[in-house]
């Protein structure tokens, strides 16, 4: 009964659909780095 409903504009929806899209792209060309985690077989240690 009280339930509020706010209006959400294309252009907003666009820009966080944009955003979203940066990040997964962002993500698949620089993952997060676990620190100290032992290298895998075959992997070198990247050196900082």
């Amino acid at each position: 009964m009280g339930d509020i409903v706010r209006f959400v504009s294309k252009s907003e929806l666009e820009r966080a659909r944009l955003i979203r899209e940066a990040r997964a792209i962002y993500d698949s060309i620089f993952p997060s780095a676990v620190p100290d985690q032992a290298p895998q077989d075959g992997e070198d240690r990247a050196k900082t």
